[in-house]
């Protein structure tokens, strides 16, 4: 199989899909990988690594032209549509439940949509998720931080305090694989942390391994509008696998707050947790909205880049390698959490949870096998 990594185009994006390590595991089961100028130069790979691991080395359209699967990082822009070509498989975050638009160009085209962040084991876990979710919850600690300077808009407050002076508190909603990161670095610089999830035994697991250091709530409307009324920090880590996450805190609620408080919205790309949410940039990151200081990357790990990169490949090889060796077809057919990540297949949507989302037509994946 030709599998093609373009460079990723996305404002602030410098993550790449592939290290050079595996296009050499790749290019040792026989297959042929092409790899965009200048693709890796963010994550601190060269063009000479790439060659020298077996790569080929082209121009953004020939990659595309040329790849029976592209490997990315996140979702395609323009002009990537226009190169893309009928049954050709995409293999990246593409977080569909929360753009129609993405959905519907798409669906136009009639590529295999795969989606990492709905690749799902039978036991529930999200492999494809958990590398960037870590990265990513635990770079939101130190992204309120940088909120919560006078610069930003926020209150001036440090989070880990001062002799004589208390910590910040740190309310994290959702205590899922991003929460539990976020809370063990909030922990671990001395904050004082609340989280809360709809899963009691998430909350022990957490009350265990920090020894009783946080404090946990079940959530529900009352008991986030009262935790995050007097927080200095508030991070989103609320996810529905494949789905638009639900909005659990309104602008009337952020209006409690008390000003220059800062709130970092982990799931903006799934259409964020907060009714104040819209994305922004590595280049502009924050906004001030009913007071409060607002940081909604969408591509929160794509600010350390190599540990990502790095991150991810030990993650996605393992499934891409599958593909390639099999084709898409037999792999889906042997491995369920790969046809839990389709999400789209000829024109159609074959996801559940974009379908109901976006309020467009469900077939069923034509890979499921009968429960």
């Amino acid at each position: 199989m030709i599998i093609g990594v373009p460079k990723e185009i996305k404002e602030g994006e410098r993550r790449v899909a592939m290290t050079p390590q595996g296009v050499d595991a790749l290019v040792s089961h026989h297959h042929r990988v092409v790899v965009e100028k200048g693709a890796g130069e963010g994550s601190g790979f060269s063009d000479l690594e790439y060659h020298k691991s077996g790569a080929l080395i082209e121009e953004a359209q020939e990659v595309w032209n040329e790849a029976n699967m592209v490997v990315k990082v996140k979702e395609p822009l323009e002009p990537e549509f226009s190169w893309m070509r009928p049954g050709q498989i995409l293999f990246t975050y593409l977080h569909l439940a929360a753009d129609r638009g993405l959905t519907e160009r798409l669906i136009d085209r009639r590529i295999v949509g795969m989606g990492y962040e709905t690749v799902q084991e039978p036991n529930g876990a999200l492999p494809l998720l958990r590398p960037m979710s870590e990265i990513a919850g635990r770079a939101s600690i130190l992204a309120g931080g940088m909120c919560l300077e006078a610069r930003y808009g926020g209150r001036g407050v440090l989070l880990c305090g001062g002799s004589g002076v208390p910590s910040a508190k740190v309310v994290i909603i959702g205590a899922g694989v991003a929460g539990a990161n976020a809370c063990k670095v909030a922990v671990g610089i001395g904050a004082r942390v609340s989280i809360l999830d709809i899963q009691p035994e998430r909350l022990s697991y957490l009350h265990d391994i920090t020894q009783g250091h946080i404090t946990t709530f079940i959530s529900n409307r009352m008991t986030i509008r009262e935790e995050i009324a007097d927080a200095d920090l508030v991070i989103g880590a609320v996810l529905i696998p494949g789905s638009q996450a639900p909005r659990l805190v309104t602008r009337l609620m952020l209006k409690r707050m008390r000003p220059g408080s800062a709130i970092v919205d982990i799931s903006v790309d799934q259409g964020g947790c907060f009714e104040t949410t819209r994305p922004t940039t590595h280049e502009n990151p924050t906004y001030l909205e009913e007071g409060i200081v607002h940081y909604c990357v969408a591509n929160i790990p794509g600010a350390y880049p190599r540990t990502s990169t790095f991150a991810l490949t030990n993650a996605t090889f393992p499934y891409i390698l599958q593909i390639a060796d099999k084709g898409y077809e037999r792999a889906m057919e042997e491995n369920e959490a790969l046809r839990n990540g389709l999400n789209l297949l000829d024109g159609k949507v074959v996801c559940q949870g974009v379908a109901r989302s976006l309020d467009l037509e469900y077939i069923e994946n034509p890979f499921a096998r009968p429960s």
